[in-house]
């Protein structure tokens, strides 16, 4: 403290010995040895190695909470949904829905998690009417939640009930498909059909008919209940296997998810497909063998994926991957890899060799991008981006690489 005048050096020292005149005498003392003090914190607050801020990385994430819409600011340790869930006094019902699942993992910043409180749903199936507890979003889950089963062929869809029918609030109504039997060229296969002729049950089925086919009953009859609907061939040798469908699946961008999450809100299901060959035989050996038909006996159900799509990266993380020259299109791509491989922490290591941010193995490979290679996060990334694109063509590819495989 050399480099203060005498006055300051001592300065309790000599209001002890003075009294309050030397204050009155010197007011500019205290707030001078504020400026001081502030310096200095903020000194010891602010470290810079070579002009760039250091990177601190923290085992506590903050978590978005939106429980029926209302959203809440978390600060957690937790390691999973499930046990951040626990902490709380949520008072969930079994009922109750939370989104991602439990054993989801919580590895970064702004991670978003959904409750969906269970209401009350009117289930209309024909003349039989019943209540339920639910939060599901798909009116066929919800019909079969509530212990209705529900076939491919069937319909089931929200609507809102109405005082006349003694309905409040949702309800979910089932249409039910008609059973019959098709018989394709002698072959019989149960089926069910939304159609209300055999013309609509035809077309509903893609069952054209061509080189003389025939119809019985006749397209124009109304369909009724386990009726039997004939397929006929004319001079023809046919075999009719049955084989599946597989079910289909429909993604959705959701912006209640985070970037990389996603949630199954419909579990898809097989469809079934009665297939039938025109068969060519010579003298007893089958030589062709020509599809004539593919009837849909069982429609598969559509898989609905939702997608987490907001992306909510932190700023200290979003500076770090631009210093690294990682273009700000991919930022989403190269969180969600570095935030599952080391939760973004430069010196992450395993047993295998694995090292740092991505886990180069050996983590020696990023030498090439840096003698700082083993601190330096932006060295790191840097080595991380060249092998994105060596290996995957970017960090696109490589994000669709860790979410196949779980590695890159």
């Amino acid at each position: 403290m050399k480099f203060l005048p005498k006055f300051l050096r001592h300065p309790f020292r000599r209001v002890h010995h003075s009294g309050r005149r030397h204050i009155r005498r010197r007011p500019y003392i205290i707030p001078i040895l504020g400026l001081l003090l502030g310096a200095a914190i903020v000194g010891l607050v602010a470290h810079y190695r070579g002009g760039t801020q250091e990177f601190r990385p923290s085992d506590s994430h903050v978590v978005f909470l939106f429980d029926n819409g209302q959203k809440q600011t978390l600060d957690t340790k937790a390691q999973t949904v499930g046990e951040l869930i626990q902490r709380l006094p949520l008072h969930l019902i079994p009922e109750d829905v939370v989104e991602p699942s439990f054993d989801t993992p919580i590895v970064e910043d702004n991670f978003r998690i959904n409750i969906y409180h269970a209401r009350p749903v009117t289930i209309i199936d024909g003349t039989n009417k019943s209540v339920t507890l639910t939060a599901q979003k798909s009116a066929r889950v919800v019909a079969q939640a509530a212990g209705l089963k529900i076939n491919p062929e069937d319909i089931a869809s929200f609507a809102q009930g109405s005082v006349s029918e003694n309905v409040i609030g949702e309800k979910v109504v089932v249409s039910r498909a008609t059973p019959i039997t098709l018989n394709l060229y002698g072959t019989e296969v149960p089926s069910y059909t939304q159609g209300d002729t055999v013309a609509a049950m035809l077309s509903e089925k893609h069952i054209k008919l061509n080189n003389g086919e025939t119809v019985n009953p006749l397209p124009k009859t109304p369909i009724t209940p386990n009726m039997q609907v004939f397929i006929l061939a004319k001079g023809s040798q046919v075999v009719t296997t049955e084989e599946t469908i597989p079910f289909p699946t429909q993604t959705v961008n959701d912006i209640t998810l985070s970037f990389g999450t996603t949630v199954i809100r419909q579990q898809g299901a097989p469809g079934k497909q009665a297939v039938t060959y025109l068969i060519t035989a010579d003298k007893g050996v089958e030589v062709s063998r020509k599809i004539i038909q593919q009837a849909i006996v069982q429609a598969p159900v559509t898989q609905i994926v939702a997608r987490g799509a907001t992306i909510d990266i932190n700023g200290d993380k979003t500076a770090i991957m631009a210093a690294a020259g990682i273009a700000s299109s991919d930022y989403a791509y190269a969180n969600f890899i570095v935030s599952h491989e080391s939760g973004w922490r430069p010196t992450a290591s395993n047993p295998s060799g694995a090292y740092g941010l991505c886990q180069s193995l050996p983590g020696s490979k990023m030498a090439t991008a840096g003698a700082d290679w083993e601190t330096n996060p932006i060295t790191q990334l840097k080595w991380c981006s060249g092998y994105a694109a060596r290996s995957y063509g970017g960090w696109a590819g490589a994000y669709n690489h860790w979410l196949a495989y779980r590695n890159w």
